[in-house]
Parts: C-alpha cells; structure tokens; sequence
C-alpha cells in the first residue's frame, strides 16, 4: 500500500485524479503516488487509487534535450511489442497534453519483478541464479532484434539507412547541448567514430539501453518486462549488444553508486560469453564491434553529462547523481582503447 503522498516532485496529483477518472478504465479519482527510485533520466511513479495500481512515466524535470525523453514513442513500442514473444507492461494511456502535469507522460501495468542493479542483490542468490538471469537477459535482447519491425507496425519507427552515422552525430549535439566543461576525449573519439562508421547490420528494433536493471526479473529468474523505451528505435541492434557489453566493464571499473554493478555478481556471464550467447542465436557478424563499444562510450557519455548538467543546476530528483560526472572520463577512455581493441 502506497504512503498518502499528495505531493510528489513532478506529479500534480490534483490535476492526474481529474485526467485518470475520465482517460483510465476503472481509474478511481483520489490517487496517492511514490517516485520510483533508482532512475535518472524519465520519472517514474507508482499511482493507486487504493484498489489498483499503475505505472506512470513523465519526462525530467528542468533542461530536457529536444530529441530526448519522447513519451509518445515509449508507449508506441511497449503497444507494438505487447502481443509477440518480448515481455512489456500493458500500456493503457497517453496524454499528451501539458496542461495535466507540464509534460506528455503515460500510464502503464504495474508489472512485479525486481529490477536487480547491485551486485549484492544477485549474490543471495547464488551463481547458478545469477547465471541463469543473466543468460535469459542476453536471450531476451536477441528475441527483441528477431522481430520484423514491420509485422508489429514499426516500419516507419525510424530510419536504418545512415543509423550508425547519425548516432554518431546525434550524441555529440546532445553533448554539445549539455555543454558545461571541457571533455578533450569526447572531442576526440567523436572524430574517431565520425572518420570510421562500419556498414549497418541489418536493421531491427533497438531498445537504446539494455542492461539488467531496466528489466523486471520474476521470482522464477526469468524477464516478467522490459522497460525504460524511452531511447527506441529502428536501426542496428549491434548497438544494444555493444551498450550491454560496456555496462559490464563499467561494473568492474567504477562500481559503487555511479554505475550498477549487478554484472560484477559471481556467476554473471562473462563478456565473451555474452558475446557468443547473442551470436549463437542471432544471425549477425561481431566484426567491427570496438566501432560500436567506441559509440557506446560516447553515448552513455552524452547521457551521463546531461544528467551532470542537471545536477549542477538542482533539476534532478534522488540520490546518487553526484558521482555521475567523474564517472565520464573512464567511460570516453573505454571508448577510445575499444576503438584499438576489436580491429
């Protein structure tokens, strides 16, 4: 049972009551509301009416990246994903009117699972869990890039064509838009990815930030839904595997609050072997795969500074958003020795 909090940041309970009793089925109009802990970027809260529950997603408060923080497309994929073989939440409502909470959001199942980000969760559970979770985690990411974006109503989600390039150039405007300090190894591997891009894979759905804890893992070990589509599109799913691999090295390297370290657990899939659990049921070619660690450093980078941004002008909300700044420098090196390391 939720506490009766009336004021939640970034949540106008009075406003969301009135919008949940006309837009909700079964929506009751006297709602209490807890942030979820744990995420940095999109807000989200558990809603209840006293009887039933639900997930609401909103974006950040503060400075918002004009590309970034879509409510519309997270809804749009979860609704297109719900019918196949990928576990998501049943989606129930958008709105996309700012006048209800100053900002598009939506509302979603509550689906029960953990999402496991410390390495000490994992470890009561022992290896031969551990394993297993993590085997399912990789197995479920392949499952995402089978599907045919076109047989779930997607063909027009994105564009494949020049996928690579353009993430190359998208993220260093998202970090230019956050722009706060000098980060001399951004501009360098930027100019690294920009002289090198690889021809694509070919093209599925790519989830944006696939890791352990933006999965909801059932008492049965196994993936009740993914979550947290808020960076979906069409394009090379390589991307995903590349940004799972790099959350596993951060781990190792930086630990403690600025990263989960979940994969660091005894019994959690090596790198290679996440590697070659993907490939083994994928019909995609590792060849190249520093370019695409390279471009995951430098996104997470972008991302990790515009949180930084934030932070440095009081417009996040809950702990932990400290560290995030130093964690960048490890993460720009990673990028640029990985650039050396699979060629």
């Amino acid at each position: 049972m939720l506490a009766a909090n009336r004021n939640p940041p970034g949540l106008d309970l009075a406003r969301l009551s009135e919008w949940f009793a006309e837009s909700i089925p079964g929506g009751g109009d006297a709602l209490v509301a807890e942030l979820v802990p744990g995420g940095k970027s999109n807000l989200t809260y558990e809603v209840s009416d006293g009887t039933s529950t639900w997930i609401v997603r909103r974006p950040p408060l503060g400075h918002v990246l004009a590309t970034a923080h879509d409510m519309a497309r997270e809804y749009r994929v979860m609704s297109a994903l719900y019918d196949t073989s990928v576990p998501v939440p049943q989606t129930y409502a958008l709105c996309r009117d700012d006048d209800v909470l100053g900002a598009p959001f939506y509302v979603m199942e509550r689906v029960f699972g953990t999402p496991y980000r410390r390495a000490a969760e994992l470890e009561r559970l022992g290896p031969e869990r551990t394993r297993e979770i993590s085997a399912t985690l990789v197995e479920t990411l392949a499952t995402l890039h089978a599907v045919d974006p076109e047989q779930v109503g997607l063909a027009d989600f994105g564009k494949p064509e020049g996928f690579l390039s353009r993430q190359v150039r998208r993220w260093k405007q998202q970090l230019d838009a956050s722009y706060s300090r000098k980060l001399p190894a951004a501009d360098e591997l930027y100019r690294r990815l920009a002289a090198d891009v690889p021809q694509e894979s070919a093209p599925g759905i790519v989830h944006g930030d696939f890791r352990l804890d933006n999965v909801l893992t059932d008492d049965r070990d196994r993936p009740a839904a993914v979550i947290d589509w808020e960076m979906a599109t069409i394009g090379d799913p390589l991307t995903d595997l590349a940004l799972l691999v790099l959350y596993q090295r951060l781990a190792t390297m930086l630990g403690g609050d600025a990263v989960a370290d979940a994969s660091s657990a005894p019994g959690f899939l090596t790198e290679n072997e996440i590697i070659d659990r993907y490939l083994a049921r994928s019909d995609r070619s590792s060849d190249r795969f520093g370019f695409y660690l390279g471009l995951a450093s430098f996104k997470l980078s972008a991302i990790l500074e515009g949180i930084h941004y934030r932070h440095l002008r009081g417009q996040t909300v809950g702990p932990g958003f400290g560290q995030v700044g130093d964690a960048i420098h490890p993460m720009l090196e990673t990028g640029l020795t990985a650039l050396k390391e699979y060629r």
